[in-house]
């Protein structure tokens, strides 16, 4: 019994020499990851940030602040247009009119107010009844962004 031992000693001793080296890689590996994400979190964050779905409150506070940032998410052609007693013209960049009241702050003593919130889409609507006066706007997650993709203004 002791001579069968003695002749897979080397054999068992070469197979746990290999899965030991086998193994050493996989962990520096590991360490290596771990110690490059400790030592950049700024990169680190970055990266997972660019992943991430633009925030709808951010991006829609910021759309009505900055007129550039807005153009730059207009969807042309934007369904919808400007309806007026002389007729419809669909929006263009070179018409279009720079929003500048967030639904949230317009005067609900002399307009009616509704709006919805999902996931993916944001739609408001304003209006004075009774007057030929209605706005109504949706808003879409395109991507990880959001866009205005049809605004309807109606002052008949």
């Amino acid at each position: 019994m002791k001579r069968l031992i003695a002749n897979h000693l080397p054999v068992t001793l070469l197979i746990l020499v290999g899965l030991l080296w086998l193994s050493l890689p996989g962990c520096h590996t590991k360490k290596e990851a771990v110690n490059a994400s400790k030592a950049n979190p700024e990169e680190t964050a970055a990266k997972s940030k660019s992943k991430a779905v633009e925030d709808f409150d951010q991006f829609y506070n910021r759309f009505h602040e900055d007129s550039a940032f807005q153009v730059s998410r207009l969807k042309f052609p934007i369904g919808g247009a400007a309806v007026e007693v002389d007729g419809t013209t669909p929006w263009t960049k070179k018409n279009w009119h720079i929003m500048k009241t967030k639904i949230y702050d317009i005067d609900t003593t002399q307009y009616k107010v509704t709006y919805q919130k999902t996931p993916t889409e944001f739609t408001q609507h304003v209006w004075i009844p009774d007057t030929g006066f209605s706005s109504q706007a949706r808003f879409e997650l395109i991507g990880k962004k959001w866009y205005l993709v049809y605004c309807l203004d109606e002052n008949l």
